[in-house]
């Protein structure tokens, strides 16, 4: 199973793919980075997107999935569209109490929105932390 640089290396050949990060959301440290930063900073990049997280994590008008049965998180992935690009936020489950997600900034001439969601998906489920 893969840990984070290994995750980071895949989700950096997704097509457009300028920069990714592993975030802890609790925190707004990054745990891992790769690739551009948006700001030029990956540590600011990842406290502003931690701020992002943090807020579809804890609002009510995010999280309430109606039937009380679930107790993961109800929020999969946060996408940010902007003029120049795409962000996506995928949050990560864990086995312990995590407050983790993979961040990907890609070009929006090439990068694929589809694609970076069951992507990102599919690297988070095996993403090994520990």
């Amino acid at each position: 199973m893969p840990g984070i640089d290994e995750c980071l290396l895949e989700t950096m050949t997704l097509p457009g793919a300028l920069g990714a990060s592993l975030v802890d959301w609790s925190s707004g440290l990054a745990l891992g980075t790769m690739g551009d930063s948006p700001v030029g900073d990956h540590e600011t990049t990842a406290a502003e997107t931690a701020e992002l997280a943090r807020s579809a994590a804890e609002f009510d008008s995010f999280t309430a999935v109606g039937d009380g049965l679930h107790d993961e998180p109800a929020v999969e992935d946060l996408i940010v569209t902007t003029r120049a690009g795409y962000h996506v936020l995928r949050f990560v489950q864990t086995s312990f109490d995590s407050s983790v997600f993979l961040h990907v900034w890609l070009d929006r001439d090439s990068g694929n929105l589809a694609l970076a969601r069951m992507r990102l998906r599919d690297i988070a489920e095996r993403l090994v932390l520990g």
